[in-house]
């Protein structure tokens, strides 16, 4: 940089910080919480993460939580079997199963309902589910990553 050019965001020391920690998050398979205010750029930074982690040839699936009631909730990120409960016509697979290897990013984590919360709880524990109407265990390798 001459001395005469202005330092852009990206040379800001507290941008460069933030990066470090998410490369450094990047290599930890663990879940991952954001918190910041609107518009600061978290999702951003979840797919910096998924990009720069091990699952960055995987799928990165992301699910704005505000946008569902719980039961559309738990029918979207599960998924429903035929016939689990009116208009479902066929099966379907819900969000887990497609972000199945790869990163779930779930924004406004916290508008989720305290059971879906616990539902989900489950599935970051023990990486099982059920679909909506379903009895079968279904194995998911995911990792999450909420923002609130």
């Amino acid at each position: 940089m001459s001395e005469t050019s202005q330092p852009g965001v990206g040379d800001a020391p507290s941008f460069l910080n933030v990066v470090q920690e998410a490369l450094k998050f990047a290599k930890i398979p663990r879940p991952i919480l954001i918190r910041g205010e609107r518009g600061t750029g978290k999702e951003l930074m979840a797919r910096f993460i998924h990009a720069s982690s091990d699952r960055c040839d995987h799928p990165y699936v992301v699910v704005n939580c505000a946008a569902f009631q719980e039961e559309l909730f738990v029918a979207e990120m599960f998924g429903h079997e035929k016939g689990a409960f009116t208009g479902a016509t066929r099966e379907r697979k819900g969000k887990l199963e497609l972000a199945h290897g790869g990163t779930l990013f779930l924004d406004e984590v916290a508008n989720m309902t305290r059971s879906a919360q616990e539902k989900l709880l489950r599935v970051i524990e023990y990486q099982k589910f059920e679909r909506v109407g379903g009895s079968d265990t279904l194995e998911v390798d995911v990792r999450v990553i909420a923002a609130t």
